[in-house]
C-alpha cells in the first residue's frame, strides 16, 4: 500500500481510519474530512447495516460504500452516494476517480451528492423515524388497539402474514371431530410368551396334575 501511495504520489491525499472508541471524535473527523471536499469510502465484502456509512453521510461527506448488505439500501446509488463492488477493485477506483473528476470539472457537484446524501438521512434514519418504526412494531407484535390508519394497516398486514405462515398450515394437522359414534374396538387375543408356558407345566408336574 505504501508503494502505491509513492507511485501515484498520494501522500497526503487520503487517511486510513482506524477503528474508533471516542464518538465525538468520530463526527470531527467526518467534518474535517467534509470541510476538505473529500470522501468516505467503506470498501468492506459485507456489512450487515451500516453505520458508518449513515455517520458520514449525515456529516455531509459523499459516501461510497459496498453494494453487499444494509449501505445497498441505505444508498441510493449514483444519488445520494455511491455503491462499489468490494470484488471488482478497477470498477470502485474509477468510480471514485470519475467523482473527483466531475467535483474537479464543477465544484458544485460535490455538494450536489453532499446535499442529497443529508437529505436521504433526514428521510429514512433519524431518531424520529427510528422511534416511530419501533412502536409500529411494539403496536404490531403485541396487538395493542391503535387509531393511527398507516398503524392499522401493518398491523393487519402482519396478523396476515402470521396466518399464512404459521396457523394456515397448523390447522391441516388438527382432526376434526365426527358425528358418528367411535366403533368398539374389538378384544385382542391375549399373547402368552413360551417361558410362560413353560412354567406351568413345571407347576402341573410338581402338583401332580
Amino acid at each position: 500500500m505504501h508503494d502505491l501511495i509513492e507511485k501515484h504520489q498520494l501522500k497526503g491525499q487520503f487517511r486510513w481510519i482506524a477503528a474508533q472508541t471516542n464518538r465525538y471524535r468520530n463526527g470531527e473527523l467526518y467534518r474535517c474530512i467534509a470541510d476538505s471536499k473529500g470522501a468516505f469510502v467503506q470498501p468492506a465484502m459485507y456489512e450487515a447495516f451500516g453505520l458508518t456509512v449513515i455517520e458520514a453521510m449525515n456529516c455531509g461527506l459523499p459516501t461510497f460504500a459496498t453494494n453487499q448488505g444494509g449501505p445497498a439500501e441505505i444508498i441510493v446509488d449514483g444519488v445520494s452516494g455511491f455503491h462499489i463492488d468490494p470484488l471488482n477493485g478497477d470498477e470502485s477506483s474509477n468510480k471514485i476517480a470519475d467523482f473527483f473528476e466531475k467535483c474537479k470539472a464543477d465544484p458544485s457537484y460535490w455538494n450536489l451528492i453532499s446535499a442529497a446524501g443529508l437529505r436521504r438521512i433526514y428521510e429514512c434514519y433519524t431518531w424520529k423515524i427510528y422511534a416511530n418504526k419501533l412502536v409500529n412494531m411494539g403496536n404490531m407484535y403485541t396487538f395493542w388497539s391503535v387509531v393511527n390508519k398507516e398503524q392499522k394497516e401493518a398491523k393487519q398486514r402482519y396478523i396476515h402474514m402470521f396466518y399464512n405462515l404459521i396457523f394456515k398450515n397448523l390447522v391441516k394437522t388438527i382432526r376434526v371431530p365426527s358425528d358418528e359414534p367411535p366403533q368398539p374396538v374389538g378384544k385382542q387375543p391375549s399373547k402368552v410368551s413360551s417361558s410362560t408356558r413353560r412354567s406351568q407345566s413345571s407347576l402341573r408336574r410338581l402338583l401332580g396334575a
